[in-house]
C-alpha cells in the first residue's frame, strides 16, 4: 500500500448491483470514520457500476481501516486507492506554452532560423536588449539545493522539486511572472554561486529557496 500523505483519498469501486446497493457502501465508510465529500460515476453497466468516492481521512492507519472494511463487503471490488495530492502532482504542476503559434514556414523562420539571427545580433550589439527581446524581463529562477525544505530538512534536490514547482506557481498566479524551478545536485556554496552566475543571462531574477542557514547568507 502506498504511503498517502494527503487528507483525502479517492476510492474507485466496482459495485455489483445484484449483491449490494450503494447506500451500504457509504454506510460502511461512515461507520469506519470516513467522511464522504464527493461521489462521481465513472462507468455504468447492466450488472455493475464503477464510482469514484472521495473520502476525508485522518492518517495512513485510517486509510487502511477503511480499505479493509471495503474489501470485506460482498459485491464490491476495490479497483484502486488514489491520493488527491499525489494525483495533482502527476507529471508536475507547471508547463511552458507558446505565446505565438508556429503555423507555417514563415513563422518558423521568424521564431527560429534564419530571421532570428537579426534579433541575436541586436542583443549582441546592446546586451540590455535582452530584457525586451527575450523572456528575461519576466522570468525568475527558483533555485534550491534541497538542504532546508519546508519542515522536512535536508531531503536533496530531487525531493525539493515539488516545493520549487509550487513556488513557481505562486509567481505566476499572483504576479504573472514566469518562473522555473531549478534544483541543483550540489550543496557546495561556491558551486551554487558559480551555477547561478552561469545561468543568470536567461533570468531577470534569482530566488534562492530552502538553502540551509548560514550557507544561504554567503556571498
Amino acid at each position: 500500500m502506498n504511503n498517502f500523505g494527503g487528507k483525502s483519498i479517492i476510492l474507485r469501486l466496482e459495485l455489483y448491483t445484484e449483491q449490494i446497493n450503494f447506500g451500504q457502501v457509504i454506510t460502511e465508510i461512515n461507520e469506519n470514520g470516513g467522511d464522504v465529500i464527493a461521489i462521481d460515476v465513472f462507468q455504468m453497466g447492466e450488472d455493475s457500476t464503477i464510482r469514484d468516492i472521495t473520502v476525508t481521512v485522518s492518517d495512513q492507519k485510517h486509510i487502511e481501516q477503511i480499505v479493509i472494511a471495503i474489501k470485506n463487503l460482498v459485491g464490491v471490488r476495490l479497483v484502486h486507492v488514489s491520493d488527491r495530492t499525489f494525483l495533482l502532482h502527476l507529471g508536475g504542476k507547471i508547463e511552458t506554452k507558446l505565446k505565438v503559434p508556429i503555423q507555417n514556414r514563415e513563422d518558423l523562420s521568424r521564431v527560429y532560423t534564419p530571421d532570428v539571427a537579426r534579433v541575436c545580433m541586436a542583443i549582441h550589439e546592446k546586451q540590455e536588449n535582452a530584457y525586451n527581446l527575450t523572456i528575461k524581463r519576466n522570468t525568475v529562477a527558483v533555485v534550491s539545493d534541497g538542504s532546508a525544505v519546508l519542515g522536512l530538512g535536508n531531503i536533496g534536490p530531487y525531493s525539493a522539486m515539488p516545493v520549487m514547482e509550487g513556488k513557481s506557481m505562486l509567481f505566476k498566479q499572483f504576479a504573472d511572472v514566469d518562473s522555473f524551478p531549478i534544483c541543483l545536485n550540489t550543496q557546495n556554496v561556491e558551486e551554487i554561486i558559480a551555477t547561478i552566475k552561469h545561468i543568470s543571462p536567461a533570468f531577470g531574477g534569482i530566488n534562492l529557496e530552502d538553502i540551509s542557514s548560514p550557507r544561504c547568507f554567503r556571498r
